[in-house]
C-alpha cells in the first residue's frame, strides 16, 4: 500500500488522491454530500482517518471542539498542515491506522473517507475492535468507501484495492464488538446508502457510505444474532424468504395486497410533482416506483434489511428516471433536518418498533408544515389474546397496538386531523386472492422453490387468515397531518 500510495501522491494534489482527473467537480458536490450525512458535530472530538490533503478536515473543524487527522503518507499530512495549520483545534498525526494506537473512549466521531478498501479483512476486523474502544458510548463512525470495482479514472501500474460488496462491509464492522467493564459494545448501522454526486455524475452506484452507531450488545433483542437488522437478513428477510413473498404479493411487493392495496392506499394522498416522500420499511421498493411514475415526486426509501435494498437497488438499475433512491437504514437513529419531507409512507413496518411514540415525534419533525403521515400496520384486538396468537407474536418479536391505540399515540405527539381505520376486512379479502392464487399456481411454485416451502408459504397464509377471523390480528391504516 505504501508502494501504491508513493506513486499517487507525488503532486499530493486533489486528482491524486481521489485517484479521478474530475476530482475538482466531484469534489464540489460530493463534500457537502457526505457533510449532511453526518450527525451534529458542534462541540464534538473527531478523530479522521485516512484524512489525505485534508479537503473534510477544514469542514470538519469549522464545527467540531477538536479534530485529529491522520495519515500514513507524509506529503499529505504536510499538505493538510498547509491548508489547515492555521486552526488551533486540529492536530495532525501521521501513522499507520493498523498500528495506531489511541486512549480509549476520547472520540465522538470517526471519520473515514476511503480508507478500508485498502486494508485487508483481518485487519479491518482489527481495526474496528480499536474503533469501538476509541469511540465514547453512543459515538458514531462513519466511512465511504468504492464497492465492487474502482471508480476513478487514473491509470494504475498495479492496484493492491479490495473491492468489497457492501454486505462484506457490514459482516465485518457489525460482528466487531468489545467490552467495557461488565457491558459489551458493538456497532448498529445508522445508513447506509450510494454517494448521489457519483451516480448523477458518473452513472456509478458503488460509491457507498456507512455511518454507524456504537451501541450496547442486547443478544435478546436481536433473537439471538448481533443485530436486529442480522436478524432480518437471516431469517424473515433471508433473500429466498423475500423471493417467496413477492411471488405471492407481485413484483416489487412484500405487503399486504401489493400494488392493489397501493393504489388504495396512495388515493388518500394528495401528492404533486416534486415532493418529496419518505418510505419508511420500503421493502423491494414497489410503492416508490409507482408513486414516482404516476405522480412524479421524488422518493427514499428507507429499510433496516440490507437485502431488501440489495434488491431494490437492482430494480432501480432498470428505471429510467431517478426520482427513486434507497438506503439501508435505522429510522429509530436516522437524522434528518427539520421540515425535510411532504409525506411519510410506511407499509406493515412499524410493528417491528417497540417504541412507536419516539418513532412517531421523529416522523412529525421530518415533516413539513401541513405534511401528510400514512401507515399501514399489523394491529391486534382487545387482550387477552389466543395462547396461539401469543406465541405467534412473541415468536416474531412484534410491538402492536389496537387500533385506536395507535391512533392515540399519534395524536399525543401532536399529529392532527388523525383517522385510524380498521382494514380488517380488506387486510382478510387480500389474503383470500393471495393464498387462492398461491394454491392455483402451485406446481410453478414447487418447480422455483420446493414442496415443503408451498406447505410452508399456504398454511402461513391460513395462519394469518384464523387470526384475523378471531379478531386477535387487525389491520390498521392511519392517516394524520402536521400542523401548520
Amino acid at each position: 500500500m505504501r508502494q501504491f500510495w508513493q506513486e499517487h501522491s507525488k503532486a499530493s494534489s486533489l486528482e491524486d488522491m481521489m485517484l479521478d482527473s474530475n476530482a475538482q467537480q466531484l469534489t464540489q458536490e460530493d463534500v457537502a454530500e457526505i457533510l449532511a450525512l453526518l450527525p451534529c458535530v458542534e462541540g464534538l472530538d473527531v478523530l479522521e482517518l485516512g484524512a489525505g490533503i485534508g479537503r473534510f478536515t477544514g469542514p470538519l473543524a469549522d464545527v467540531a471542539h477538536h479534530v485529529t487527522a491522520v495519515d500514513f503518507m507524509e506529503s499529505f499530512v504536510t499538505h493538510n498542515q498547509k491548508e489547515n495549520g492555521h486552526r488551533p483545534n486540529v492536530a495532525f498525526l501521521q501513522a499507520d491506522v493498523t498500528s495506531l494506537e489511541l486512549p480509549s473512549q476520547s472520540f465522538d466521531l470517526i471519520f473515514s473517507n476511503w480508507l478500508f478498501m485498502y486494508l485487508s479483512d483481518a485487519e479491518l476486523s482489527n481495526l474496528a475492535q480499536k474503533m469501538l474502544s476509541w469511540l465514547r458510548p453512543g459515538g458514531h463512525l462513519f466511512f465511504r468507501e468504492s464497492c465492487f470495482h474502482q471508480s476513478g479514472d487514473s491509470p494504475r501500474a498495479f492496484n493492491p484495492t479490495f473491492y468489497r460488496s457492501p454486505k462484506e462491509y457490514n459482516g465485518l464492522l457489525t460482528s466487531a464488538q468489545k467490552t467495557f467493564g461488565d457491558k459489551l459494545y458493538g456497532f448498529e448501522i445508522v445508513l447506509s446508502r450510494s454517494v448521489q454526486t457519483y451516480i448523477k455524475r458518473k452513472r456509478n452506484r458503488n460509491q457507498v457510505c456507512w455511518l454507524l452507531q456504537k451501541v450496547l450488545r442486547n443478544s435478546m433483542s436481536a433473537r439471538g444474532y448481533d443485530t436486529f437488522q442480522q436478524f432480518l437478513d437471516s431469517e424473515q428477510y433471508a433473500l429466498r424468504s423475500i423471493r417467496r413473498y413477492e411471488w405471492v404479493f407481485g413484483p416489487g411487493f412484500v405487503s399486504t395486497g401489493g400494488i392493489n392495496t397501493t393504489k388504495e392506499l396512495l388515493s388518500m394522498l394528495a401528492l404533486k410533482p416534486g415532493q418529496k416522500v419518505l418510505d419508511v420499511g420500503c421493502g423491494l421498493g414497489g410503492s416508490d416506483f409507482y408513486m414516482a411514475k404516476e405522480f412524479g415526486v421524488e422518493v427514499l426509501g428507507l429499510d433496516l434489511s440490507h437485502n431488501m435494498v440489495e434488491l431494490a437497488l437492482e430494480r432501480a438499475q432498470q428505471e429510467t428516471r431517478s426520482l427513486v433512491q434507497f438506503e439501508v437504514g435505522d429510522a429509530t437513529r436516522r437524522v434528518f433536518p427539520e421540515g425535510s419531507f411532504d409525506v411519510v409512507y410506511s407499509r406493515d413496518t412499524i410493528l417491528h418498533m417497540a417504541d412507536k411514540s419516539a418513532l412517531f415525534q421523529r416522523f412529525l419533525l421530518w415533516l413539513k408544515p401541513g405534511g401528510q403521515l400514512l401507515i399501514s400496520d399489523y394491529c391486534c384486538g382487545p387482550r387477552p389474546w389466543s395462547e396461539v396468537f401469543t406465541k405467534y407474536v412473541k415468536q416474531r418479536g412484534y410491538s402492536l397496538f389496537m387500533p385506536q391505540e395507535y391512533s392515540q399515540v399519534l395524536q399525543k405527539v401532536g399529529f392532527r386531523s388523525v383517522q385510524a381505520l380498521d382494514h380488517t376486512e380488506r387486510m382478510l379479502s387480500a389474503l383470500t386472492r393471495e393464498l387462492q392464487e398461491l394454491e392455483r399456481s402451485r406446481e410453478s411454485f414447487i418447480q422455483e422453490f420446493s414442496k415443503d416451502e408451498f406447505e410452508a408459504m399456504a398454511s402461513g397464509w391460513r395462519e394469518k387468515l384464523e387470526r384475523c377471523a378471531d379478531g386477535d390480528q387487525r389491520w390498521g391504516v392511519f392517516y394524520a397531518l402536521k400542523p401548520l
